[in-house]
């Protein structure tokens, strides 16, 4: 007989989780396998609260399992550490993202691209390797192989890094490789959520200059007062946009709502390039005329790897860069949900966790 959650390891953990694709979170009772040799025990502080965390909870991608802990912007403090472990050491502060595990044998383990490993395995809601189920950081500890640990620099606030630990990273990335970093160049940011402030605080520190296009048009001052972009559009603004045709070297489109991608392609110049990292639930269209008679490309990108992840935070400290959150209680995260659900958020929530998360349980 499959042993309960709260049975399945001799460490006791407690956190919220959902039960079924109502998505509602409640006090959880569960545990956490004892530390290994290369293995570090990490108090849980802050978590995230990433987009994908709603989906996962409602079941829009289709592959939820249930009960679930989400969590996957985790910064919390080195209790223990394995006998392998050299790198970090008790009282360390430390962040850990989407994943936990890979093959680390495959191709893309071995260039370092573990987000693109086969059998990644994901910070909740996977298999882990003794077969159990991974919980994520809406809860009060974590047990992580010190691969897929990370550094946070010290001079970050650990509640406003937390979030880079996605949302930096799956911007990072992609305008890391897809050469969106050169000094000069225009880049278009579609989407001013989570994900999308952040690239425009990556654009200006990379020096491109930088025009956020959103749906909103009451996000225009705090674009370009409060992140410092360059040029605002109003997607439904045809005029404007219309204005803007050809003026772009690069787009990042983050928005993860269905919407078409022909007034994008639009903007572009020729050899343009529109990078996309939102996941919406439905597919859309691909026009092709844009892409052969402009030369442009469409791409996509998935988080980073672990080495880029680290490239990642360290230039946040570099440059001082966090993300813009809202600080709520375990107790509240409900509401935040249904807050993030209507995309009522400056820009990401986290969880308090080791202010709140205690008061919780029952």
């Amino acid at each position: 007989m499959a042993k309960s959650p709260e049975e399945e390891h001799p460490i006791k953990a407690f956190g919220f989780a959902a039960t079924d694709s109502f998505g509602f979170l409640s006090p959880f009772h569960f545990s956490r396998r004892e530390n290994g040799p290369e293995d570090l025990s990490i108090q849980i502080l802050f978590c995230g609260v990433c987009h994908s965390d709603l989906h996962s909870l409602k079941n829009d991608w289709g592959f939820t399992r249930y009960p679930i802990v989400p969590g996957h912007e985790i910064v919390g403090i080195v209790t223990k550490v394995g006998d392998n472990v050299k790198k970090f050491r008790i009282g360390q502060n430390v962040g850990v993202g989407v994943l936990v595990g890979s093959c680390e044998k495959c191709e893309s383990c071995e260039q370092d691209l573990e987000n693109y490993c086969p059998r990644m395995i994901f910070t909740y809601g996977a298999t882990d390797k003794d077969g159990t189920r991974t919980y994520g950081g809406y809860s009060d500890k974590i047990v992580v192989n010190q691969r897929f640990v990370l550094k946070i620099p010290d001079n970050l606030p650990l509640d406003a890094a937390s979030p880079l630990l996605c949302a930096g990273i799956t911007v990072y990335s992609p305008m890391k490789y897809y050469g969106m970093v050169v000094s000069g160049k225009h880049l278009g940011v579609c989407g001013l959520g989570g994900l999308g402030h952040v690239a425009v605080k990556f654009g200006k520190a990379f020096g491109l200059k930088v025009t956020v296009i959103s749906s909103s048009p009451g996000k225009e001052d705090e674009a370009l007062s409060r992140l410092g972009a360059d040029g605002f559009l109003v997607s439904t603004d045809a005029a404007k946009i219309k204005a803007a045709m050809g003026t772009m070297d690069f787009i990042i489109d983050t928005v993860s709502a269905v919407h078409s991608l022909l007034p994008l392609l639009g903007l572009l110049k020729l050899n343009g390039k529109l990078v996309t990292v939102g996941l919406p639930n439905k597919p859309l269209e691909l026009p092709v005329f844009p892409l052969v008679f402009g030369r442009k490309l469409i791409g996509g990108s998935d988080l980073g790897g672990l080495k880029e992840t680290q490239e990642m935070l360290d230039f946040c400290g570099k440059h001082n860069i966090t993300a813009d959150i809202e600080l709520i209680k375990m107790e509240e995260i409900n509401t935040a949900m249904e807050r993030l659900a209507k995309s009522d958020v400056r820009y990401r929530f986290v969880i308090d966790i080791a202010n709140s998360l205690s008061a919780c349980k029952t």
